[in-house]
C-alpha cells in the first residue's frame, strides 16, 4: 500500500515505515503529525484518486529529527569583467518515518434518506397505476 500525499507544499509517494526528508515542520522532534492532504491511494492494485484530495484519507508519521541539509554553492562569474559573487545555502529539513496509511473516507458510502413505508408504498401506487393507463392507450391505438 502506498499513498501520493501533499507535505509541507511537495508531493511525496509515501508507503509504511519510509523515512522521508521534508522541508522543515513545526512540530518538536517525537510527536506525530497526520497529513490530511492524500492525493492519490493505492491498496494492491486498488487505486483510488482524488479530487483534489481523497476525503477521510490521512497518512500517519513521526518526527524523527530536525537537521539541515547539504550546502550548496552558488557562483556567478562575468569573464573579462573581474566580476565574481560566491553565497551559499543550506536547507532546514525534517526526518520524518511514515507509520501507517488510513484510507477510511477511500470508499464511503453516501446515505440515502430513509423514506417511511406509508409514503413509499403511497407514492409508488400512483406510478403504477399512470404506468398500466399508459400501456392500455398503447394498446388501442
Amino acid at each position: 500500500m502506498y499513498a501520493i500525499v501533499e507535505i509541507a507544499g511537495q508531493q511525496f509517494k509515501v508507503s509504511k515505515d519510509l523515512k522521508v526528508y521534508v522541508h522543515r515542520l513545526a512540530s518538536e522532534e517525537g510527536s506525530k503529525v497526520s497529513f490530511d492532504k492524500v492525493l492519490l491511494l493505492d491498496d494492491n492494485g486498488n487505486v483510488t484518486l482524488g479530487a483534489p484530495a481523497i476525503e477521510g484519507a490521512s497518512v500517519e508519521a513521526k518526527v524523527l529529527q530536525h537537521l539541515k541539509g547539504d550546502k550548496v554553492i552558488v557562483f556567478k562569474k562575468k569573464r573579462r569583467k573581474g566580476y565574481k559573487k560566491r553565497n551559499g545555502h543550506r536547507q532546514y529539513l525534517t526526518q520524518i518515518v511514515i507509520e501507517g496509511i488510513t484510507a477510511a473516507g477511500a470508499k464511503k458510502a453516501t446515505a440515502k434518506k430513509a423514506v417511511p413505508a406509508e409514503v413509499a408504498t403511497e407514492e409508488a401506487a400512483p406510478k403504477a397505476k399512470k404506468a398500466t393507463k399508459a400501456k392500455k392507450e398503447d394498446t388501442q391505438e
